[in-house]
């Protein structure tokens, strides 16, 4: 079948025009093909570190490689940077090593200073009872005396309490012409102060305010809050006044060279001259002058030493003065007295059984810290007063109670009579009742083995604690009767003819007016 031309034309021309397109549309893609990759988008969950490293691969090549020398440089800037830390950590620590070498060596010396200074007062303690003046003392309470003081730095005195007969004093350097601190040994004349200016009551409670204790457990465990509460309402100038009334601030009268009087505090109020004894200096001779004066019915003794046999045979008592004050003012101040050695702060260290009443002390002193006893026994009818002081770092107040009490068991059979039975029968009015539970004790026990205030916190065994307030000084107050005091040494007792009865506790000879 034959075609028409026009038809064989048309049919040629769509032909070559489809050619064209389908040629034009290939190249178009292949030139669009590279532009869709370059700008492709990144998806939502793709991250963008490409791009990142794509940049930091750009600089990177931007960056033109380092020289050798520049190398070696840096490298050379980096070992001595190496070499200087080194050197400051060396240098540290050498510097810390330095330090605690000097610590340690600041920690020895100070050792060193304690113990030479331990040695120094044993050495001197040593030295001076080997220099003492025995003559006229009994050498049988001497012995005992050294043997119970042993390797102690201290001194001891041992007198009777009624003629004022020195037995012993050894160490008589310390005893005599030194004076120390007397620590809580001061509570007797702060409580003889509070009792006869009525701020104490004869039941033992401070009138003013109350308090969780009584005068007998504050002496026995020698508690600071109550003896600052009673002095703060007494003040320092009657407390003065009333220790120098229990011969404290003046010698005794001993006749050996070169005593002390000691010395008072002056326009002091502190509120631990009252329990710790802060600017008070006192001897232990007069120590035990004051609780002699206590236990005799508030004669103030004149302590002698009889040096030859004619002294002996002639010994007599003799009395600086009469304590002019109400019998039961001193007699109040026994039953805390024997609660120290029973119960309290000495109950360790003495033989109850004894009949012993005492005082501890125990502060820091002249470098030191002083350990002292005051006591005598029996109470009833006192045969002897034993005075104990020690220094040292370890030393305390129950310490030195413990060297009396071996003194007081050496001497055991001066405190008995013929038929072997003590003379200690205590009276019912002197015997101590404590307020003061186990509990409460057993933390009290060692309540003065310190240097420091007390605030008035007492403890009752409970919890918690019973606080008492300060309180403040009392204004005017009515000063009692004190008596004039008399320097001249009196007889001790009236001439008399001594009885059989009476060679117990008097002197064997008619005593005589001393002109």
């Amino acid at each position: 079948m034959l075609f028409a031309p026009e038809k064989l034309y048309f049919k040629l021309i769509s032909a070559l025009f489809l050619v064209f397109v389908a040629v034009n549309f290939g190249f178009a893609q292949k030139k669009k093909a590279p532009l869709k990759t370059t700008t492709k988008q990144p998806s939502k969950n793709q991250p963008l570190v490409k791009k990142t490293s794509s940049v930091k691969e750009k600089n990177t090549k931007s960056v033109p490689k380092m020289t050798r020398a520049e190398e070696k440089r840096l490298a050379e800037i980096k070992r001595v940077e190496t070499a200087r830390r080194r050197e400051a950590e060396e240098s540290r620590r050498r510097a810390a090593l330095e330090a605690q070498r000097r610590r340690e060596q600041a920690i020895r010396e100070a050792q060193a200073r304690k113990l030479n200074f331990e040695r120094g007062l044993r050495t001197e303690t040593v030295d001076n009872i080997l220099g003492d003046n025995p003559d006229g003392e009994d050498l049988e309470v001497r012995r005992a005396a050294i043997n119970a003081l042993g390797s102690h730095a201290g001194t001891v005195v041992v007198l009777e309490p009624q003629t004022g007969r020195i037995l012993t004093i050894v160490n008589q350097d310390w005893a005599i012409r030194k004076s120390f601190k007397p620590c809580s040994t001061i509570k007797l004349v702060t409580a003889f102060a509070g009792l006869n200016e009525n701020l104490i009551s004869q039941d033992g409670n401070i009138t003013q305010k109350s308090f969780a204790m009584n005068l007998d457990d504050a002496l026995a465990y020698s508690n600071n809050g109550y003896f600052q509460r009673v002095g703060s309402n007494l003040g320092g100038q009657k407390m003065v006044s009333y220790a120098r009334i229990l011969g404290l601030g003046e010698p005794t009268g001993l006749n050996v060279e070169g005593e002390t009087g000691g010395r008072v505090p002056f326009n002091n109020n502190n509120a631990r001259i009252y329990s710790h004894g802060d600017d008070f200096e006192v001897t232990p001779l007069q120590l035990a002058v004051l609780v002699s004066a206590i236990s005799n019915g508030g004669r103030l003794i004149v302590p002698q030493i009889p040096r030859t046999k004619i002294e002996k045979a002639n010994f007599r008592g003799y009395m600086k003065r009469q304590i002019n004050l109400p019998p039961n003012t001193l007699q109040r101040i026994i039953p805390g007295m024997i609660g120290a050695a029973s119960y309290g702060t000495a109950r360790r260290g003495v033989d109850s059984a004894l009949e012993i009443a005492g005082k501890t002390g125990s502060c820091i002193g002249q470098g030191s810290w002083v350990g002292l006893f005051a006591s005598v026994a029996p109470i009833e009818n006192p045969r002897l007063a034993v005075v104990v002081m020690t220094r040292g770092q370890s030393e305390r107040g129950k310490y030195a109670a413990a060297i009396a009490g071996s003194i007081y068991d050496a001497l055991r059979n001066r405190l008995k009579i013929g038929g072997g039975k003590t003379l200690a029968k205590l009276p019912l009015q002197l015997k101590p009742q404590s307020k003061v539970d186990a509990k409460t004790s057993a933390e009290l026990d060692d309540g003065e083995d310190d240097d420091t205030d007390d605030n008035g916190t007492v403890r009752q065994g409970k919890k918690g604690d019973v606080t008492t307030a300060p309180v403040k000084p009392m204004v005017n107050p009515v000063p009692k009767t004190t008596g004039k005091t008399n320097q001249k040494q009196t007889p001790l007792f009236p001439p008399i003819v001594i009885t059989k009865k009476d060679e117990i506790t008097r002197p064997r000879i008619v005593i005589k007016n001393r002109r």
